[in-house]
């Protein structure tokens, strides 16, 4: 009896030291949390701030927002909100508090596969709707507030579009015609459409050269690297 009784006094123990260890972790994490100071200060966001984050269009544009604006529209809004950065123009050149000078808005098309590219939205940017989502949820940069409404932000694309030469000034841009809109490096991108997802053996993810125009290869089958030197790995 007092065999059994020791023997089921050990068992119950073990049961009991298994059991006890994450509720006694429970309980720790608990007391910790009870603990953390609660400074009486800030609230939960609203769903309306809640959603000035998460705003992402993608490139089909099925995101974009009910509004409307011309390049009409869009002068006096990039004049009071851009042009200190942009230039009054979008030429860009401005220089930051940071070391650096902000990037030109316009110009540079045709520009790409040549030895000096000048790398604008009007130049590289492959669909319009790219435009709009970069302005919608990262313009204007601190510390001015972020206080564009949909209708702001399309006259804003118009606005560039139209200085790339890409639309009229009179061009209304919508969740409906800025999808059409045809960018000059639509078909810039190789293959086109582009790769969908990594097809090397090692999970690189590379642009097929020999999809471009003209395409010669620089190097020889075999070689480490297979194609133009410029865009080889370091």
């Amino acid at each position: 009896m007092r065999l059994t009784s020791s023997i089921c006094r050990i068992r119950i123990t073990r049961v009991s030291r298994n059991f006890l260890l994450p509720v006694v972790a429970l309980l720790a994490c608990g007391a910790a949390m009870a603990q953390t100071p609660d400074y009486k200060v800030g609230r939960p966001p609203t769903a309306e701030e809640l959603h000035t984050w998460d705003n992402l269009v993608g490139a089909k544009g099925k995101e974009l927002p009910i509004g409307s604006g011309s390049a009409v529209e869009g002068a006096p809004v990039f004049a009071a909100k851009c042009a200190m950065c942009h230039g009054q123009d979008g030429q860009g050149g401005v220089p930051s508090e940071f070391g650096f000078t902000y990037p030109r808005l316009v110009g540079g098309v045709g520009s790409l596969n040549t030895p000096k590219p000048v790398f604008t939205p009007g130049s590289r940017m492959p669909y319009a709707t790219t435009i709009f989502d970069y302005i919608q949820r990262a313009m204007p940069v601190w510390p001015m507030p972020r206080n564009l409404t949909p209708d702001n932000v399309y006259a804003l694309t118009a606005f560039i579009l139209y200085k790339n030469g890409i639309i009229k000034e009179t061009d209304s841009m919508n969740k409906a015609t800025l999808v059409e809109v045809q960018m000059p490096n639509r078909h810039g991108f190789y293959p086109d459409p582009p790769q969908a997802e990594p097809n090397d053996k090692d999970g690189t993810w590379l642009p097929l050269w020999e999809h471009g125009p003209d395409w010669k290869p620089t190097t020889k089958p075999g070689d480490k690297w297979y194609g133009p030197p410029m865009a080889a790995p370091k």
